[in-house]
Protein backbone atom coordinates (compact mmCIF):
# COMPACT_ATOMS: atom_id res chain seq x y z
CA UNK A 1 0.00 0.00 0.00
CA UNK A 2 1.64 3.25 -0.92
CA UNK A 3 2.32 5.89 2.04
CA UNK A 4 4.89 8.70 3.07
CA UNK A 5 7.32 7.95 5.87
CA UNK A 6 8.50 11.31 7.38
CA UNK A 7 11.56 10.13 8.97
CA UNK A 8 13.32 12.09 11.88
CA UNK A 9 17.09 11.26 11.58
CA UNK A 10 19.71 12.88 14.08
CA UNK A 11 21.10 16.06 14.73
CA UNK A 12 24.28 15.21 15.60
CA UNK A 13 25.00 11.95 17.02
CA UNK A 14 24.09 8.64 15.57
CA UNK A 15 23.00 7.02 18.50
CA UNK A 16 19.82 8.70 18.52
CA UNK A 17 18.91 7.18 15.49
CA UNK A 18 15.87 4.75 16.44
CA UNK A 19 15.36 1.25 15.38
CA UNK A 20 12.21 2.16 13.68
CA UNK A 21 13.52 4.72 11.51
CA UNK A 22 16.30 2.15 10.39
CA UNK A 23 13.74 -0.04 9.13
CA UNK A 24 11.52 1.93 7.63
CA UNK A 25 14.78 3.25 5.11
CA UNK A 26 15.47 -0.43 4.69
CA UNK A 27 12.16 -1.98 3.78
CA UNK A 28 11.04 1.56 1.62
CA UNK A 29 11.27 1.59 -1.90
CA UNK A 30 12.65 5.45 -2.60
CA UNK A 31 14.70 7.78 0.19
CA UNK A 32 13.97 11.66 -0.74
CA UNK A 33 17.25 13.70 0.62
CA UNK A 34 17.66 17.11 1.12
CA UNK A 35 21.26 16.46 0.37
CA UNK A 36 21.95 12.77 -1.02
CA UNK A 37 25.80 13.38 -0.04
CA UNK A 38 25.20 14.03 3.32
CA UNK A 39 22.21 11.30 3.71
CA UNK A 40 24.56 8.54 2.59
CA UNK A 41 26.97 9.24 5.42
CA UNK A 42 24.00 8.09 7.43
CA UNK A 43 22.88 5.31 5.01
CA UNK A 44 26.32 3.64 4.81
CA UNK A 45 26.83 4.15 8.53
CA UNK A 46 23.69 1.53 9.40
CA UNK A 47 24.58 -0.32 6.03
CA UNK A 48 21.00 0.82 4.27
CA UNK A 49 21.07 0.10 0.70
CA UNK A 50 17.47 1.81 -0.62
CA UNK A 51 17.85 3.73 -3.35
CA UNK A 52 17.73 7.55 -2.41
CA UNK A 53 17.09 10.60 -5.11
CA UNK A 54 17.84 14.27 -3.88
CA UNK A 55 14.56 16.72 -2.80
CA UNK A 56 15.47 19.98 -1.66
CA UNK A 57 14.19 23.47 -1.63
CA UNK A 58 15.30 24.48 -5.58
CA UNK A 59 13.67 21.26 -7.20
CA UNK A 60 10.35 20.68 -4.26
CA UNK A 61 7.48 21.46 -6.15
CA UNK A 62 8.85 19.57 -9.54
CA UNK A 63 9.97 16.79 -7.95
CA UNK A 64 6.90 16.59 -5.73
CA UNK A 65 4.59 15.86 -8.36
CA UNK A 66 6.84 14.09 -9.76
CA UNK A 67 6.63 11.32 -6.63
CA UNK A 68 2.80 11.57 -5.84
CA UNK A 69 2.37 10.24 -9.96
CA UNK A 70 5.12 7.85 -8.66
CA UNK A 71 3.26 6.17 -5.54
CA UNK A 72 -0.48 6.92 -7.12
CA UNK A 73 0.92 4.46 -9.88
CA UNK A 74 3.16 2.29 -8.80
CA UNK A 75 1.98 2.17 -5.14
CA UNK A 76 5.36 3.19 -3.72
CA UNK A 77 6.41 3.56 -0.01
CA UNK A 78 8.21 6.49 0.23
CA UNK A 79 10.74 8.00 2.93
CA UNK A 80 11.14 11.39 3.43
CA UNK A 81 14.23 12.56 5.40
CA UNK A 82 16.15 16.05 5.89
CA UNK A 83 19.97 16.87 6.76
CA UNK A 84 19.08 16.57 10.36
CA UNK A 85 16.32 16.28 12.72
CA UNK A 86 12.44 16.22 11.45
CA UNK A 87 11.61 17.11 7.89
CA UNK A 88 9.51 19.91 7.31
CA UNK A 89 10.65 22.17 10.00
CA UNK A 90 12.89 24.40 8.74
CA UNK A 91 13.34 22.00 5.90
CA UNK A 92 11.47 20.98 2.57
CA UNK A 93 8.90 18.37 3.00
CA UNK A 94 5.60 20.46 3.63
CA UNK A 95 4.75 20.45 -0.44
CA UNK A 96 5.14 16.84 -0.94
CA UNK A 97 3.23 16.11 2.11
CA UNK A 98 0.67 18.53 1.44
CA UNK A 99 0.03 17.25 -1.85
CA UNK A 100 -0.02 13.54 -0.29
CA UNK A 101 -2.93 14.91 1.84
CA UNK A 102 -4.95 16.25 -1.05
CA UNK A 103 -4.26 13.04 -2.77
CA UNK A 104 -5.55 10.84 0.12
CA UNK A 105 -2.02 8.99 0.64
CA UNK A 106 -1.59 8.04 3.63
CA UNK A 107 1.76 9.84 5.62
CA UNK A 108 3.31 8.92 8.52
CA UNK A 109 5.79 10.18 10.77
CA UNK A 110 8.65 8.63 12.90
CA UNK A 111 9.38 10.57 16.18
CA UNK A 112 12.77 11.45 16.90
CA UNK A 113 15.60 13.94 17.05
CA UNK A 114 14.22 17.83 16.61
CA UNK A 115 16.49 20.44 17.61
CA UNK A 116 13.42 22.79 18.26
CA UNK A 117 12.56 20.51 20.91
CA UNK A 118 15.87 19.19 22.51
CA UNK A 119 16.50 23.28 22.87
CA UNK A 120 13.49 23.88 24.54
CA UNK A 121 13.56 20.28 26.79
CA UNK A 122 17.47 21.71 28.52
CA UNK A 123 16.84 25.68 28.16
CA UNK A 124 15.24 26.10 31.87
CA UNK A 125 12.53 29.08 29.96
CA UNK A 126 9.11 28.21 30.19
CA UNK A 127 7.65 25.98 27.14
CA UNK A 128 3.90 25.36 27.89
CA UNK A 129 3.70 27.84 24.57
CA UNK A 130 6.43 28.69 22.66
CA UNK A 131 6.35 30.51 18.91
CA UNK A 132 8.61 28.75 16.48
CA UNK A 133 10.46 31.35 14.02
CA UNK A 134 13.45 29.64 12.16
CA UNK A 135 15.91 31.46 10.64
CA UNK A 136 15.32 35.25 10.26
CA UNK A 137 15.96 37.38 7.46
CA UNK A 138 19.74 38.79 7.13
CA UNK A 139 19.51 42.58 6.44
CA UNK A 140 19.09 44.54 9.30
CA UNK A 141 15.71 46.43 8.59
CA UNK A 142 14.26 43.36 7.94
CA UNK A 143 15.76 41.80 11.13
CA UNK A 144 14.65 44.47 12.87
CA UNK A 145 11.19 44.12 12.07
CA UNK A 146 10.70 40.09 12.85
CA UNK A 147 11.90 40.76 15.95
CA UNK A 148 9.85 43.61 16.73
CA UNK A 149 6.82 40.68 15.72
CA UNK A 150 8.71 38.13 18.29
CA UNK A 151 8.48 41.01 20.92
CA UNK A 152 4.82 41.80 19.96
CA UNK A 153 3.30 38.44 20.11
CA UNK A 154 1.97 37.50 23.75
CA UNK A 155 3.29 34.09 23.09
CA UNK A 156 6.13 35.30 25.14
CA UNK A 157 8.52 31.99 24.60
CA UNK A 158 10.28 32.07 20.81
CA UNK A 159 13.12 29.75 19.51
CA UNK A 160 15.30 30.83 16.49
CA UNK A 161 17.68 29.32 14.04
CA UNK A 162 21.27 30.68 13.66
CA UNK A 163 23.99 30.42 11.60
CA UNK A 164 27.71 30.70 13.76
CA UNK A 165 28.67 33.96 11.32
CA UNK A 166 25.56 36.04 12.46
CA UNK A 167 25.08 34.69 16.06
CA UNK A 168 26.71 37.65 17.54
CA UNK A 169 24.64 39.77 15.64
CA UNK A 170 21.47 38.13 16.14
CA UNK A 171 21.58 38.64 19.93
CA UNK A 172 22.64 41.98 20.03
CA UNK A 173 19.69 43.05 17.48
CA UNK A 174 17.35 40.81 20.76
CA UNK A 175 19.11 42.86 23.10
CA UNK A 176 18.31 46.01 21.40
CA UNK A 177 14.79 44.90 20.86
CA UNK A 178 13.90 42.74 24.07
CA UNK A 179 16.56 44.65 26.22
CA UNK A 180 15.13 42.40 29.79
CA UNK A 181 15.12 38.81 27.60
CA UNK A 182 16.06 35.63 28.89
CA UNK A 183 18.42 33.34 26.49
CA UNK A 184 19.77 30.19 26.05
CA UNK A 185 21.40 29.42 23.04
CA UNK A 186 22.36 26.12 22.48
CA UNK A 187 25.59 25.02 20.27
CA UNK A 188 25.99 22.12 18.78
CA UNK A 189 23.36 20.21 20.42
CA UNK A 190 24.01 16.49 20.62
CA UNK A 191 27.06 16.82 19.36
CA UNK A 192 31.03 16.01 21.07
CA UNK A 193 31.07 19.73 21.84
CA UNK A 194 27.74 20.99 22.79
CA UNK A 195 27.49 24.04 24.89
CA UNK A 196 24.55 26.27 25.97
CA UNK A 197 24.97 30.10 27.24
CA UNK A 198 22.11 30.98 29.33
CA UNK A 199 20.82 33.79 31.49
CA UNK A 200 19.95 37.42 30.53
CA UNK A 201 20.64 38.94 26.98
CA UNK A 202 23.75 40.88 27.86
CA UNK A 203 25.26 38.13 30.05
CA UNK A 204 24.73 35.80 27.50
CA UNK A 205 26.35 37.93 24.33
CA UNK A 206 29.24 38.34 26.66
CA UNK A 207 29.81 34.61 26.91
CA UNK A 208 29.52 34.64 22.96
CA UNK A 209 32.16 37.31 22.54
CA UNK A 210 34.13 35.42 25.01
CA UNK A 211 34.21 32.06 23.56
CA UNK A 212 37.00 30.79 21.29
CA UNK A 213 34.63 28.64 18.31
CA UNK A 214 31.73 31.25 18.79
CA UNK A 215 31.93 31.20 14.52
CA UNK A 216 31.79 27.50 14.03
CA UNK A 217 28.89 24.75 14.42
CA UNK A 218 24.92 25.59 14.75
CA UNK A 219 22.41 27.55 17.13
CA UNK A 220 19.18 26.85 18.58
CA UNK A 221 18.42 30.20 20.52
CA UNK A 222 15.52 29.45 22.70
CA UNK A 223 14.50 32.92 24.47
CA UNK A 224 11.78 34.25 26.53
CA UNK A 225 10.41 38.54 26.21
CA UNK A 226 10.48 39.43 29.91
CA UNK A 227 9.53 42.95 28.69
CA UNK A 228 6.34 41.58 27.38
CA UNK A 229 5.94 40.06 30.61
CA UNK A 230 6.50 42.91 32.92
CA UNK A 231 3.97 45.07 30.92
CA UNK A 232 1.36 42.07 31.08
CA UNK A 233 1.87 41.93 34.95
CA UNK A 234 1.49 45.74 35.81
CA UNK A 235 -1.91 45.50 33.11
CA UNK A 236 -3.46 42.68 33.63
CA UNK A 237 -3.21 43.13 37.94
CA UNK A 238 -5.78 46.35 37.36
CA UNK A 239 -7.48 44.34 34.56
CA UNK A 240 -7.94 45.55 30.65
CA UNK A 241 -11.50 47.40 30.64
CA UNK A 242 -9.49 49.74 33.70
CA UNK A 243 -6.59 50.24 31.61
CA UNK A 244 -8.91 51.57 28.98
CA UNK A 245 -11.38 53.53 31.16
CA UNK A 246 -7.93 55.36 32.62
CA UNK A 247 -6.86 55.98 28.91
CA UNK A 248 -10.27 57.78 28.37
CA UNK A 249 -10.52 59.53 31.75
CA UNK A 250 -6.48 61.02 31.45
CA UNK A 251 -5.71 61.39 28.02
CA UNK A 252 -9.48 62.09 26.81
CA UNK A 253 -9.31 58.82 24.19
CA UNK A 254 -11.81 57.09 22.39
CA UNK A 255 -12.42 53.54 23.00
CA UNK A 256 -10.78 53.24 19.73
CA UNK A 257 -7.60 55.21 20.49
CA UNK A 258 -7.76 54.07 23.79
CA UNK A 259 -7.64 50.22 22.23
CA UNK A 260 -4.92 51.00 19.53
CA UNK A 261 -2.91 52.29 22.63
CA UNK A 262 -2.71 49.36 24.52
CA UNK A 263 -1.86 47.40 21.99
CA UNK A 264 1.01 49.35 20.83
CA UNK A 265 2.09 49.49 24.00
CA UNK A 266 2.06 45.54 24.21
CA UNK A 267 -0.10 45.26 27.32
CA UNK A 268 -2.45 43.51 25.10
CA UNK A 269 -3.11 42.52 21.86
CA UNK A 270 -5.62 44.61 19.55
CA UNK A 271 -8.48 41.49 19.67
CA UNK A 272 -8.10 41.22 23.54
CA UNK A 273 -8.06 45.13 24.15
CA UNK A 274 -11.00 45.34 21.50
CA UNK A 275 -13.14 42.68 23.56
CA UNK A 276 -12.28 44.44 26.87
CA UNK A 277 -13.47 47.74 25.32
CA UNK A 278 -17.08 45.71 24.53
CA UNK A 279 -17.14 45.34 28.00
CA UNK A 280 -15.94 48.49 29.37
CA UNK A 281 -18.78 49.97 26.74
CA UNK A 282 -21.74 47.95 28.52
CA UNK A 283 -20.37 48.80 31.71
CA UNK A 284 -20.84 52.44 30.69
CA UNK A 285 -24.02 51.84 29.23
CA UNK A 286 -25.46 50.07 32.09
CA UNK A 287 -23.98 52.73 34.19
CA UNK A 288 -25.49 55.36 32.77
Amino acid sequence: MSKIYVVATPIGNLGDMTPRAIERLESCDLILAEDTRHSQKLLNHFNIKTKMISYHKFNERQRSQEIIKQIIDEEKVVALVTDAGTPCISDPGYQLIKEARDNGIEVLGLAGASAVITALSISGIKAYEFAFYGFLARKKSELDEALKRIKENPVKTFVLYESPKRIINLIERIREQMPNSTLCVCKELTKVHESAFYGNVDNVLEQLKNHQDVQRGEYVVVGYNNDYEEKETAGFQLGLPAILFDKLIEKGYSLQEAVKEVAKEGIASKNEAYKASLELKKYIEDFK
